[in-house]
């Protein structure tokens, strides 16, 4: 019978490092997927998997029951993938090194008004890999938190030592950049001007972004 992750927890707290290596094997995927939409390629996110699982180790007797141990590893990741970013800040991709792909299309909220996903989404995919590369380490964390993992403003913020302000302006940035990017596959066609459900000029995004 299958141990329960409360029971794996719980000999893993006293020191069975099998019971933890089991915990490893059932969260490894959650935490990669994660890591790798925050950092954008799939080496760093496999340095920030490990990292982040070596921290947990360390603190599992920090961690509250009360929380889920899936969420409780997501915020780890992702201040271990923010230290990972902002550590090479300053070090300009190699070609071919950001890989953000069908991964992060597949889960990204902006795509839900997309005509014809699957004809476009090649091309989608590569307008998506361009804009979260352009978002700073703390604007990928906060929307991978937010709208990947579903985070709350609150919990976002503490986990990322940002205030609530900071981490909407945050949130708001990155969604902005989104829309920009998405919003070639997302414009209406055009109706006569002056016809019924013409938006004239009216932009198609909302002037503020739903963070």
């Amino acid at each position: 019978m299958e141990a329960t992750e409360a029971a794996l927890l719980a000999r893993a707290r006293a020191g069975d490092s099998d019971a933890f290596g089991e915990l490893v094997k059932r969260h490894s995927r959650g935490v990669f997927a994660v890591a790798f939409r925050v950092t954008g390629n799939e080496h760093d996110a496999e340095d920030v998997v490990q990292e982040t699982f070596i921290k947990a180790y360390r603190q599992l007797g920090r961690f509250e029951e009360r929380a889920r141990f899936s969420t409780w590893l997501t915020r780890i990741a992702a201040n271990c993938a923010v230290d990972l970013l902002r550590s090479r800040s300053n070090r300009e991709p190699a070609n071919g090194e950001t890989e953000m792909g069908g991964a992060a299309s597949e889960a990204c909220p902006c795509l839900a008004p997309l005509p014809d996903r699957a004809a476009l989404g090649g091309e989608v995919r590569e307008r998506i890999q361009v804009a979260m590369a352009e978002l700073t380490a703390m604007e990928r964390a906060a929307f991978v938190l937010r709208h990947f993992e579903g985070e709350s403003i609150e919990v976002i913020s503490a986990e990322l030592g940002l205030k609530a302000s900071a981490t909407k302006h945050s949130i708001f940035r990155a969604v902005r950049k989104m829309r920009a990017a998405l919003e070639p596959f997302v414009r209406p066609a055009a109706a006569p001007r002056g016809s019924a459900g013409s938006s004239g000029n009216r932009p198609v995004f909302a002037k503020r972004a739903d963070v």
